[in-house]
């Protein structure tokens, strides 16, 4: 299943702000990013079908000591998994990878992130009482996945994080993304970014989601109700099910902000989920968490000699909304990146049916007939 390598700029959509040279996540510096992907399609529909992976961000790269990042943490819809965040809440910052992957497999992916952690920082844990407590979250991809065959594996999981990268980001089938659904088309893992000024610095966002959410009917794409008229093989709305799905948002910047500002920061993923149509789900775990690379700050493991205290930058609240505004834009952008990027997929679960890309043919067609395009002018 090649990727079209066709994002939502390449089709022309006039979204709003600059992003970065990669327009992904790595556009924040140090931010790397890594896959493993598992995908074995079943010969005959019914029969075991694998489509499934992890995605592997590592905030501060391959660093070699341990440096937190300063983070804050918001659910939206509580229904999904993202560990370390009761830590976050508590002290404002974590330490190591943020691994995504399916429901089922976020235990071996954690334990994996553990032993990545123990090989990186080897001194802090072997020589002093260090602990590991990473960011594993999920979202469920049973509809083409034989999610409780359980084949995410430890050493899956360990390819990803040794092989994160900065650079150019892979989208749709890839990663913890490959097997999950938005909007009852496939989606995926996408990503984007803005870079921006605040009092004539220069700053950047970048986004990274796994999209896997929304019922067909909601689908909005620049205000045009996408959706609603492009309603067939939408399989969940076919079957008369909830929306079943979630998404994780990963937000990362350059900019100096303090734990309750990256709250703040995180909740306005919300917004950039909710530009696409979405009201929010009950079975949906809607999850964001937002860090910053600025200030970073080594915490001693205990035994460890202990500074009295740290120093940092923190912005000036007054300019929040000049770093809310292009990371709403991105969170949007990721979600039709993801969308775009996709491939179609059997379905596992139920047997013999097609989990179909968006058509992009169709998308432009509709967004031409609304006047979205540029030079078109605008209509409701």
């Amino acid at each position: 299943m090649p990727s079209t390598n066709r994002r939502a700029r390449d089709l022309g959509l006039p979204l709003p702000g600059i992003p970065g040279p990669w327009n992904a996540i790595t556009d924040v510096p140090g931010v790397e990013v890594g896959f493993t992907t598992l995908i074995e399609l079943a010969r005959v529909p019914g029969e075991r079908q694998i489509c499934t992976g992890v995605t592997a961000i590592l905030p501060r790269g391959h660093h070699p000591r341990p440096l937190a990042v300063w983070a804050g943490q918001f659910d939206l819809n509580g229904n999904g998994e993202m560990t370390g965040t009761h830590w976050i809440h508590d002290a404002g910052y974590f330490i190591g990878p943020v691994c995504l992957t399916n429901t089922h497999s976020v235990g071996i992916v954690h334990q994996a992130a553990v032993r990545f952690m123990l090989e990186t920082y080897r001194e802090p844990f072997q020589k002093h009482h260090a602990w590991a407590m990473p960011i594993v979250s999920e979202t469920y991809d049973g509809l083409v996945n034989d999610i409780c065959g359980l084949h995410i594996t430890e050493e899956h999981a360990l390819a990803a994080l040794r092989g994160a990268t900065g650079g150019a980001v892979a989208e749709g089938n890839v990663g913890g993304g490959a097997g999950m659904a938005t909007y009852e088309f496939k989606g995926g893992t996408g990503t984007s970014s803005r870079r921006f000024q605040i009092a004539g610095q220069t700053y950047t966002v970048g986004v990274l989601v796994q999209s896997n959410f929304g019922k067909r009917s909601e689908l909005s794409v620049l205000g045009v109700p996408v959706g609603r008229h492009l309603p067939e093989n939408a399989i969940l709305s076919d079957s008369g099910l909830p929306e079943a799905g979630s998404i994780v948002v990963i937000i990362g910047t350059d900019v100096p902000l303090m734990p309750t500002q990256l709250r703040r920061l995180a909740k306005r993923g919300v917004l950039g989920i909710g530009r696409t149509g979405t009201s929010g789900g009950h079975y949906s775990g809607d999850l964001m968490l937002a860090f910053s690379v600025a200030n970073p700050v080594y915490m001693p493991a205990i035994a460890e000699p202990q500074p009295l205290s740290h120093r940092g930058e923190w912005l000036n609240d007054a300019h929040c909304d000049a770093l809310f505004e292009p990371a709403v834009a991105a969170v949007e952008e990721a979600i039709l990146n993801a969308l775009l990027a996709a491939q179609s997929v059997p379905t596992f679960k139920p047997p013999g049916r097609v989990l179909a890309a968006l058509d992009h043919g169709r998308l432009l067609e509709l967004l031409r007939e609304y006047r979205r395009l540029p030079d078109q002018g605008l209509t409701t």
